[in-house]
């Protein structure tokens, strides 16, 4: 059985240095990276099945019970979910790789849970993830203000682990020689851990969330209808549109953008007045003519606004014609006759509201 630990110890050594090396890679999608991702894995995962076998922890045993030493290889299960998280590959490969993340994730809390070493907060978080994982969230979606004062303790929290957890592993000397040193350099460890594996968990429920809404992918030999793109002079041609936000692949997404708990329901783009103002920046500060002087002219005949010709609505008097007898009589006598309507009603005649 001694040999064991010990087999067990350099397993995880290796696998520690193999992740420490990952660092190095800034590119996490190309092949290097991948490739040495994938062997870090698998070492973690020779480590874990041996941990297993010689059945490194108990559920009959308590924290005390644990040696100093043993505490690092508590992290193995976070360590393989951080890295499983980070293989790339098409929908269905990824979806696979953050549900066996997921699982990891689980598992290290469900350890460090048995020997109750999560704290009220993370247990009381612990219960809530639990009860809807595919919607998780570390803080309150609905009361904005509760969410802003979750975020910024959860913050504050793991900071103040963080500094502590650099401050002794900036002082190894220090452990040396001081066992407690080194078990509370462990358990700080994974305390910070927790708070990340929550972080994690969120992420990954938000990121299935919209790996479910993706439209299906098509199978080779299979044959699917799709609907033509009216952009491209479909059958629907009259309802052309430039909007892409409720058209991906052919499916068009209907209905909210976010639902109740502001889970977002389908693409959409965000867009403000900073923008609108920063497209109107050269524009002339007065308004432009909208149409030519022809066009106007056009549209104030159509309405009826110009009248051609002459006529009586023309306002243009005919020249008389002096031959024309009959007509210059009919002129004549309406002129008498308005000549004696004026002599027989003098001007003001009929104002006899003001008379004394």
């Amino acid at each position: 059985m001694e040999d064991e630990p010990r087999s067990i110890r350099a397993l995880f050594a290796e696998a520690e240095r193999k992740r420490q090396a990952l660092l190095s890679i800034l590119d996490t999608n190309s092949s290097a990276f991948q490739e040495n991702l994938n062997v870090a894995t698998a070492t973690y995962e020779s480590c874990l099945e041996l941990s297993e076998q010689v059945s490194l922890f108990s559920p009959n045993e308590t924290l005390d019970d644990i040696s100093s030493s043993d505490l690092q290889y508590m992290s193995i299960c976070y360590h393989l979910a951080e890295l499983v998280q980070k293989i790339t590959g098409d929908l269905g490969m990824r979806k696979s790789n953050l549900l066996n993340s997921r699982d990891f994730y689980e598992r290290f809390l469900k350890l460090l849970d048995s020997y109750d070493m999560l704290s009220k907060s993370d247990a009381k978080l612990l219960e809530v993830y639990r009860e809807n994982k595919n919607q998780f969230s570390t803080a309150s979606t609905k009361d904005a203000a509760a969410r802003r004062e979750t975020k910024v303790a959860r913050f504050r929290e793991e900071k103040e682990l963080k500094r502590k957890l650099e401050y002794l592993q900036q002082n190894p000397r220090v452990a040396e020689n001081d066992e407690q040193l080194v078990r509370e350099l462990h358990l700080t460890s994974l305390a910070f851990m927790v708070h990340q594996t929550f972080q994690s968990l969120e992420s990954i429920a938000q990121e299935l969330h919209i790996l479910s809404l993706a439209p299906p992918t098509l199978v080779e030999g299979s044959q699917v209808a799709i609907a033509p793109d009216v952009r491209q002079g479909g059958r629907d041609a009259n309802s052309y549109s430039d909007r892409l936000d409720g058209q991906v692949g052919g499916l068009r997404f209907n209905g909210p953008i976010l639902s109740g708990d502001g889970k977002p329901l389908r693409p959409f783009t965000l867009l403000d007045t900073r923008q609108r103002l920063q497209q109107g920046v050269f524009r002339p500060d007065h308004s432009l003519p909208t149409m030519t002087i022809d066009e106007y002219l056009e549209e104030e005949k159509r309405r009826g606004g110009i009248i051609e010709g002459g006529g009586e609505q023309s306002g243009i008097r005919p020249e008389p014609d002096e031959d024309n007898f009959e007509k210059a009589d009919e002129e004549t006598m309406k002129a008498r006759a308005w000549d004696e309507f004026t002599e027989e009603n003098p001007k003001g005649s009929g104002n006899t509201l003001n008379k004394g």
